[in-house]
């Protein structure tokens, strides 16, 4: 009944499992390190496109069994599922189909975010400590520990319309998605760096952000998405085998 089922409920989080242990017997000598760009990018478009298919897996799994909904996702597609937009309305989607069940369903009691926001620390952490890529990029590694140390469960799932609190810092969650990771998306995916400068300019290097310009932010924001999906879903199928 759930053909993609297996594939949503997998941790994204495997694929770093992997990188992590392709990339052990390379070694962390000098020589080494400018493996770290390719690398990173590699595993940051392998994360990217996971997701973006599994956004798409679980419409595909709200319209099989739901007909008005199905109606409504085949007159305005999600193209991608890579924007934070995109990403936003199939939460909203996702809790609307659990309500519609269980009306009294509530997102604030219904997943324990401080358990999400824990174990994606710990998992993203523990995975890379010690590590060619954490050696390779130890100023980053050290940056994404400071930055992350500052997300709050209050950050993300607040309510029903909300994946991201919409915060005025740089370090809110929907301001790294919108304005550093999903940029970084475009640039790898579509190589528009091929006609542009290869290093940054002198201002970008002293400016405050370049900080979040940070591949393990950006797995730990990708993360902590996929296991408020995963959960979500989890109660989407309850619900659904209840009735």
């Amino acid at each position: 009944m759930h053909n993609h089922s297996q594939f949503i409920l997998s941790p994204i989080s495997d694929i770093l499992k992997d990188v992590v242990s392709a990339s052990a017997g390379i070694g962390s000598g000098i020589e080494t390190f400018p493996m770290c760009d390719y690398v990173m990018q590699s595993v940051f478009l392998k994360m990217t496109g996971s997701q973006e298919q599994k956004m798409k897996c679980i419409c595909w799994e709200m319209a099989t069994n739901d007909f008005e909904y199905r109606y409504h996702f085949t007159k305005m597609p999600l193209g991608e599922c890579s924007t934070f937009k995109d990403k936003q309305t199939i939460y909203k989607d996702l809790i609307k189909q659990i309500k519609k069940y269980n009306s009294s369903f509530n997102v604030l009691t219904e997943i324990n975010k401080a358990e999400i926001l824990s174990t994606t620390t710990s998992e993203l952490t523990n995975r890379f400590l010690n590590t060619n890529l954490s050696i390779w990029a130890q100023k980053s590694f050290n940056e994404y520990s400071t930055i992350w140390n500052s997300i709050l469960i209050s950050s993300f799932a607040n309510d029903d319309n909300t994946l991201f609190a919409a915060g005025t810092t740089d370090n809110s969650l929907k301001r790294i998605y919108e304005e550093h990771l999903y940029k970084r998306r475009n640039k790898i995916a579509h190589n528009t760096q091929s006609y542009q400068q290869n290093l940054p300019t002198l201002k970008t290097l002293l400016g405050e952000n370049i900080k979040y310009e940070n591949y393990f932010v950006y797995f730990g924001v990708l993360i902590l998405i996929d296991k408020i999906f995963v959960e979500l879903y989890k109660k989407y199928l309850i619900v659904l085998e209840d009735n």
